[in-house]
């Protein structure tokens, strides 16, 4: 009978990552913090403080927008903004995507505490339309845009889609937020710069914990008078905490050392999902990547694929996923996979010999 084994544990000795950047010790997290941090600098407090503004200001500025203020978390974020409109429209309804951020992952947070209402548009399985948008009947404070959709494979909408959908809201003064978490890895997309793409959109959410590597933190963006408003609900929520500048101080380091190395991750996530994707199979989506995200899907049985990955893990130091997922279609699983440095490391034979031995076990 063979013994019980600790993904956790097995993970913790790879040395080699096919998902996200290397992994940092908290140690070693933050000690590149500690060295970043100038001998005259102070701390901020209370959200007030030369180091969190003159952040506040950079992220304002590479946005394209007035004001900008840094909160812990990207949920609170979104749901400030939300909050913010729909007091100035007068109205409560949130048009949404069905898999957005807000509803499963989010539990319901802007309904439950905020009493605002999502009027989901568009099908549950693509990116929304033009026509999706312009088949809203019902009045509604804000509509909500999530630039990738994370839970249909990080795809994203053409940009004339995209212009023409926030154009359309803007002519009837509707104002348009973005859940822009993953907005870093668009950029090589779009091929625009960010306040470019910012531009389209009345508020934007941005994170500093994801593709860039930050502790945890985001940012709200948007005109100033949105902004003060803002700020007063993150008081309201808790959010203003004593200090802040050790997430902070990350999230600049983050901007710096992964911002101008997106190309890379995105193209290295083109060149892994041709590879996956010709190995009879596995299926991904979008097929190419549009960011360095996608959704890779794997037919076989799922113990038996987790069990080939861990063999090869503990053989060769590599890891994989952190969790693969039974989908609606019988025997297939999956595994969402995010590039970043780490992948750059690993070559082309050795992610399609992986994969085919995983899928060769899978299938057994």
């Amino acid at each position: 009978m063979q013994a019980i084994r600790d993904p956790a544990a097995i993970r913790r000795k790879c040395t080699r990552f096919l998902a996200h950047h290397y992994p940092l010790s908290p140690k070693q997290h933050l000690q590149q913090v500690a060295d970043a941090i100038p001998d005259d600098m102070e701390a901020d407090t209370y959200g007030s403080g030369a180091v969190i503004t003159a952040f506040e200001a950079e992220v304002a500025q590479l946005l394209g927008k007035e004001a900008a203020v840094f909160m812990p978390s990207g949920t609170m974020c979104q749901q400030i903004a939300l909050r913010v409109w729909s007091e100035r429209r007068g109205f409560s309804n949130i048009a949404m995507h069905p898999q957005n951020h807000l509803d499963k992952p989010e539990k319901h947070g802007y309904l439950r505490l905020h009493g605002l209402t999502p009027l989901l548009i568009g099908n549950l399985e693509t990116q929304l339309s033009v026509a999706d948008v312009e088949a809203i009947s019902e009045p509604v404070a804000a509509l909500f845009l999530e630039l990738p959709q994370r839970e249909i494979g990080g795809t994203l909408p053409t940009w004339g889609d995209l212009t023409a959908m926030t154009t359309w809201a803007r002519d009837r003064g509707i104002p348009v937020h973005m859940d822009g978490a993953r907005l870093w890895e668009c950029g090589p997309y779009y091929a625009r710069e960010y306040r470019e793409i910012a531009a389209l959109f009345d508020t934007v959410y941005v994170s500093f914990y994801k593709a860039l590597g930050g502790i945890a933190g985001a940012a709200l963006a948007g005109p100033a008078d949105v902004i003060a408003a803002a700020r007063v609900w993150q008081r309201r929520h808790g959010g203003n905490l004593i200090r802040l500048y050790p997430y902070v101080v990350a999230a600049r380091l983050g901007l710096q050392q992964h911002l101008p190395r997106m190309g890379e991750y995105v193209e290295r996530a083109k060149q892994i999902g041709a590879i996956l994707a010709g190995i009879p199979g596995i299926e991904i989506a979008p097929e190419p990547p549009q960011t360095n995200m996608m959704h890779v899907f794997l037919q076989g049985d799922i113990s038996r694929l987790q069990d080939a990955a861990l063999d090869i893990s503990e053989r060769e130091y590599v890891a994989f996923w952190r969790q693969l997922q039974p989908t609606v279609r019988p025997r297939w699983q999956r595994f969402e996979l995010s590039i970043g440095n780490a992948a750059l490391d690993i070559g082309d034979n050795e992610i399609d010999r992986w994969f085919r031995e995983i899928i060769e076990h899978g299938q057994a």
